[in-house]
């Protein structure tokens, strides 16, 4: 297992370095063999793993395979923890990586740097498996590291854009501020328990339930203040508000890229490093309310702005947003299988959305406006039924695989009992309301809508087969996967040897009175409210997009507060820019006026020449060259020496 461990890690590695270093010569066709190559013997043996272990029920794989250093008994390491939750991980990462790469084929085809962008997804997928693979708090920090800087590259792809330039800047800068208290959480954790394994780590809980940090005179449960420095990072990468602003302009990049890191890759990293973390997560009460209620006020807000937007993948992008609030709030009650299992249905069906979406912009000659769409389900048949599956999975309709991990994890939050859980189910109720009205919103603007004059005007036709084939591979797991797997994952033992419930925190325990098969799901949810909740997002979506057009801009004209307020995303992009961005310029300009020019050059460093000098011209005049001056000195001086030796 050892070698088949290394090989699925490595193999995309190999991928990368052969298209960065070697595509000058290996050529485009080279590039994205070599890569694809890579990736697909990783997901075959990813497949094979996860065979092994959720099928054939292998044991629990933690080893060391590589000790960089060994510090005061600290020990930094490289090594594989491989369990149920890794190997499912690991099947996703690498299967929708693969479709990914081989997309890119068709959407590139005609982009500068292909060799380049083919090395970058391939070291992506690289950077996502050793983060959950690793069985050690440094390897995990080198994953998210590494993810962060990958993508940093892949959203400044077209780098020649100011915007690209911007909004990968933005995405790095914002990334720094939640890795700041990650790294603080890990620093807690080295502190207090001596080492950066997870088991270790574990192991040394029960020790730590009573242990406090002192400010001052306060006292601070160390536990809940780890784990939430810790969640600082996850906020950060799986943009939670307010550290969500970056995500929306990761679509600069290519769109393959964004489906890359909206569903398998980077987003879900602070969701999964929760669920590996859940027995400390257990211990920290105010640390789960806290990310409850965080990931509400996101799934709600974010997903809002998605009814003002008019480019198709910001659309998309928005829903990211809003699903990510689900994850985590799912957190927030303990049900980490939920969130996780949510985690997973949403790679596969936001994967689609994104390279469906992506197939519409390759049609309309890279056009992204909806407004310029319309009437494109004739002339792109096969795009018009995945992005039909995608919608549907995206807002829970039942059947499809979001359906069980959405209802699940309302489910979940409306048994716990916590008043901080009810407001929680209200705003992800409501959500569901939201995302069904701007999925369909964008759904029927740009394949029923009315034809725009370019529509009319240009051939637009359905994308080639190294577009559609991904999109149709995706289809089918958007579909069945969350119903195949809803039993063994929410009821059942599936992640029972990665993740820790204590017994008062277990929901599913209460939510498997109304059944625990896909059959008893599906019929109670076909008589609950979120069902109807969507189907009610739907009707007026086509209400207003389809039956009665003119309706909409009415409305955004009667409440041009609120649709104001929407289109400038709540006002945290301005509030960043005054704050941070001038605040942090206004403070160089006063550095370098004062501190710099004025207190450095003028006092310290020109202040001390001018002292010297000074002393030195006083001084001068000591030096009188008479005999009789220095003997009087000296005489004096040495009366002085014996006075105080007396003394």
């Amino acid at each position: 297992m050892h070698a088949i461990f290394l090989t699925i890690l490595l193999s995309p590695l190999v991928g990368a370095v052969g298209a960065g270093i070697f595509g000058r010569w290996l050529g485009r066709a080279g590039s994205h063999r070599i890569t694809i190559a890579s990736v697909a013997v990783s997901a075959a043996l990813s497949a094979y793993v996860f065979y092994l272990y959720v099928f054939a029920g292998a044991e629990s794989y933690n080893a060391t395979i590589y000790t960089w250093m060994v510090s005061d008994g600290i020990r930094f390491e490289a090594g594989f923890l491989v369990d149920r939750l890794t190997a499912t991980m690991m099947l996703v990462v690498t299967f929708v990586s693969l479709m990914v790469h081989i997309y890119t084929i068709g959407y590139m085809e005609h982009e500068e740097g292909y060799e380049r962008f083919f090395s970058y997804i391939s070291l992506f997928t690289f950077s996502m498996l050793s983060l959950v693979m690793a069985n050690n708090f440094l390897q995990l920090f080198f994953g998210w590291e590494a993810v962060g800087l990958v993508s940093y590259l892949l959203i400044g792809f077209y780098f020649k854009r100011e915007s690209a330039n911007q909004a990968s800047l933005k995405a790095f800068l914002v990334n720094r501020v939640g890795d700041f208290g990650f790294l603080l959480g890990i620093a807690l954790v080295v502190g207090y328990f001596g080492t950066l394994d997870y088991a270790e780590f574990f192991d040394g809980l029960a020790a730590h339930t009573g242990t406090s940090i002192m400010f001052g005179d306060t006292a601070i449960h160390m536990l809940t203040l780890m784990t939430m420095l810790l969640f600082v990072g996850a906020m950060g990468k799986s943009a939670q508000m307010p550290l969500h602003v970056w995500l929306p302009e990761s679509m600069e990049g290519p769109t393959p890229i964004s489906a890359l890191i909206h569903a398998a890759t980077m987003v879900t990293a602070g969701i999964f490093m929760v669920a590996r973390l859940s027995p400390a997560y257990e211990l920290a009460e105010g640390t789960l309310t806290f990310i409850l209620l965080t990931g509400a006020f996101t799934a709600l807000l974010m997903g809002l702005l998605g009814i003002v937007q008019t480019d198709i993948k910001r659309v998309v992008a928005y829903s990211t947003l809003s699903q990510l609030g689900y994850m985590v709030a799912a957190l927030g009650v303990s049900a980490y299988a939920a969130g996780m299992f949510h985690v997973l249905t949403h790679a596969f069906f936001k994967a689609l959305l994104f390279l469906a979406a992506g197939s519409v912009i390759i049609a309309m000659h890279h056009d992204q406006d909806i407004r310029n769409m319309g009437g494109l389900a004739k002339k792109m048949p096969i795009t018009y039924v995945a992005l039909l599956i995608g919608s549907l999975a995206l807002i829970g309709f039942p059947g499809f695989s979001g359906f069980y991990s959405k209802d699940g994890i309302l489910m979940a939050i409306s048994e716990a009992d916590s008043v901080a859980a009810q407001l929680a189910f209200v705003m992800l109720l409501v959500g569901v309301f939201v995302t069904a009205f701007y999925s369909f919103r964008m759904f029927f603007i740009v394949f029923h809508g009315k034809e725009s004059d370019y529509v009319r005007t240009h051939d637009i036709h359905e994308s080639p087969w190294v577009v559609t084939l991904p999109l149709i591979a995706l289809a089918i797991p958007a579909v069945f996967f969350g119903g195949l797997f809803v039993e063994p994952i929410l009821f059942g033992d599936m992640f029972a040897d990665a993740i820790t419930v204590t017994p008062e925190h277990n929901v599913f325990a209460r939510v498997a009175e109304h059944g625990t098969s896909a059959l008893d799901m599906l019929l109670h949810g076909l008589m609950a409210l979120p069902t109807w909740f969507a189907l009610a997002g739907v009707a007026l979506a086509w209400f207003l997009y389809m039956k009665r057009p003119e309706l909409a801009p009415v409305f955004a004209q009667r409440f041009a507060g609120a649709y104001a307020s929407l289109r400038h995303a709540y006002g945290f992009d301005r509030f960043n820019d005054i704050v941070f961005v001038q605040g942090t310029r206004r403070i160089g300009e006063f550095c370098s006026r004062v501190t710099d020019s004025k207190m450095i050059d003028g006092w310290v460093v020109n202040g001390t020449a001018n002292a010297i000098a000074f002393l030195a011209a006083k001084g001068r005049y000591a030096q009188t060259g008479y005999l009789y001056h220095y003997a009087f000195i000296m005489i004096f001086s040495l009366m002085g020496l014996l006075a105080w030796a007396l003394w």
